[in-house]
Parts: C-alpha cells; sequence; structure tokens
C-alpha cells in the first residue's frame, strides 16, 4: 500500500477510491492535530509537533464527520442512496438529504486536510482542486450519467490571420448515451458543469464563458456551478478566525445584468445563500444530486 501522502495526490476515479482515503485519513489526524479552536461553527485546527506547526483549512462542526467508523457508517447509507437513484428513485427525505451532504464534504475535506499535513502548500493546493474535480466526476459516473470534458474551440482574426481560443469546460452532462457536444458545438439538451473548489477570484469566468459560449454557437447554453465552500482561516493578532469569500453583490449584478445559471450548489453552503435573493439561485450539493440534476436532463 501506498503512504498516505502518495495516496492523497494520486489520481481518483472510483468511488471506493474516496472513501478509503477518506477513511485513513479520518484515523490518521486524532493523532496530530492538537491546536483546537471554534468559529462561528467551524472547528479551527493545526498540528504543532516538535517545532513544527502545520495549520489545516477550517472545517465545519455540523457537516464534518470526525469519526472513522460513523464515516463509515453513514457511507453505507450513502451507497445505498447511490443504488436507489441509479433505479430512478426520486423520493427521499430530509435526513437523506442531509447525509449526502456531510458525506460529499467529509471526503473533499479530508482530502484537503491530509494535504494540508502533508503536502507543501501550492501543491496542496492544486491536488486539492484535482481531487475536488474527480470527485464530482466520479459520482456522476457512478451515476450512470454520461459526461465528458470538451474545449471549444472559438476563431478570432489576427494580422496573421484566424486564431483560437481554448473555452475549456471542466464537464458536459448529457441526457443522452453519450455527449454530444464537440469543439464546435454544444448541444441545448446537455449541461456545462463548473466546478471549482470555491468562487474567490473564480467567479466571473463562470459567467463570462456562459456569455461568450452562447454568442459562439448561437443559442442558450445552461450552465451549472458547484464548489466546496467559500471560506478562509484568517489570523488575527489575538485570535484565529475565519473569513467568508463569497462575493455576494458580484454574484447577484452578474446573475441579474450579465447571465443566470441554471443553478450554482455548495458543498458547504454560504450562510448568505439561506437569505433572499440567494436561496433561489444557490443551493446545498444535495439538492443537485438528488433532485436538479435529473430534471435538468429530463426536461
Amino acid at each position: 500500500m501506498s503512504s498516505l501522502s502518495e495516496d492523497l495526490q494520486k489520481t481518483k476515479s472510483d468511488i471506493q477510491q474516496f472513501r478509503d482515503i477518506t477513511t485513513r485519513v479520518l484515523n490518521y489526524i486524532p493523532d496530530v492535530l492538537n491546536e483546537e479552536s471554534e468559529f462561528n461553527g467551524y472547528q479551527i485546527c493545526s498540528s504543532n509537533i516538535a517545532g513544527t506547526r502545520k495549520s489545516v483549512r477550517p472545517f465545519r462542526n455540523d457537516l464534518f464527520i470526525r469519526n472513522a467508523s460513523i464515516f463509515n457508517d453513514n457511507y453505507n447509507q450513502f451507497d445505498l442512496i447511490l443504488t436507489r437513484l441509479k433505479n430512478e428513485e426520486r423520493e427521499f427525505t430530509q435526513d437523506e438529504y442531509r447525509l449526502v451532504d456531510s458525506v460529499v464534504y467529509t471526503i473533499q475535506q479530508a482530502m484537503g486536510i491530509g494535504l494540508d499535513l502533508m503536502v507543501q502548500a501550492n501543491s496542496a493546493r492544486k491536488h486539492v482542486g484535482n481531487r475536488f474535480e474527480e470527485l464530482i466526476r466520479t459520482l456522476l459516473s457512478t451515476l450512470e450519467i454520461s459526461m465528458k470534458k470538451v474545449v471549444l474551440s472559438i476563431p478570432y482574426e489576427t494580422d496573421e490571420g484566424n486564431k483560437y481560443y481554448r473555452c475549456e469546460t471542466d464537464v458536459i452532462i448529457s441526457p443522452y448515451e453519450s455527449v454530444k457536444s464537440d469543439a464546435t458545438s454544444i448541444n441545448p439538451n446537455e449541461i456545462i458543469v463548473s466546478l471549482k473548489t470555491t468562487t474567490k477570484d473564480r467567479m466571473p469566468k463562470i459567467f463570462i464563458d456562459k456569455v461568450l459560449m452562447e454568442r459562439f454557437v448561437g443559442h442558450q447554453v445552461r450552465v451549472v456551478g458547484i464548489s466546496q465552500n467559500d471560506i478562509q482561516r484568517k489570523e488575527d493578532a489575538d485570535e484565529i478566525k475565519i473569513s467568508y469569500t463569497f462575493v455576494s453583490n458580484l454574484f447577484m449584478v452578474y446573475t441579474r445584468f450579465l447571465a443566470q445559471l441554471e443553478g450554482y450548489y455548495y458543498l458547504d453552503l454560504p450562510s448568505k445563500a439561506l437569505q433572499r435573493p440567494f436561496n433561489q439561485y444557490i443551493f446545498p450539493f444535495s439538492k443537485f444530486m438528488l433532485s436538479d440534476v435529473w430534471k435538468m436532463l429530463n426536461p
């Protein structure tokens, strides 16, 4: 078996791989996290061993499952929900919605915490983003939803002749057996899924790409966004806090005056999203997985 550090940095493409790595991290962190504080419902932890201090990303107390045994019990229920979805069951309780959010959040957050502890910071950020994209793609694949990454090739004129702008999609999902969109077209029945661990510094691209693609293909393009969270650790002189990176006014300006997405979904929903008008556009990830994606693919 590879080391935990090596495993965290490996590409993942099977849901069982995500379960296994999460269990390994949950069994590891009680031995190394020895500094803790709480702020606004988030646990802020660090490892301070032999003079080496490493801080980990804050995690939400009511979503993150710290105990490996409890996580595996919940994962077993989560696995049954995946089976029910594949069998076209669409009725779920609020507790089941909550369980989906908790399990998926724990998987992603555990990988981030493990990488924070074991990998150099810049490399950790890159791997966290890669694992997040792989996790969402793997969930979609497990649910037997057709998908493909497509790069639109958009031409523009220069003095040297035509050049091409590569407009990359994170993933396109389809109601068909295989994705019909390609480098020159987006099928109107297919959905572009934008995957960003956070919208910080990345929100404009989601909306601008939608406008750009619609101008290029000549029809409406359906886009959804999925993010992990919009919070970060903040250290003041006298205490450690978290700061919120969701730029709510920018989101609404883009939504009202630039383009409206089919929906934006979070593993850890910003508190602002519970208020009007944001709650009309921003939802928990479980709503996408258990309900909305099926309606989008079968309008």
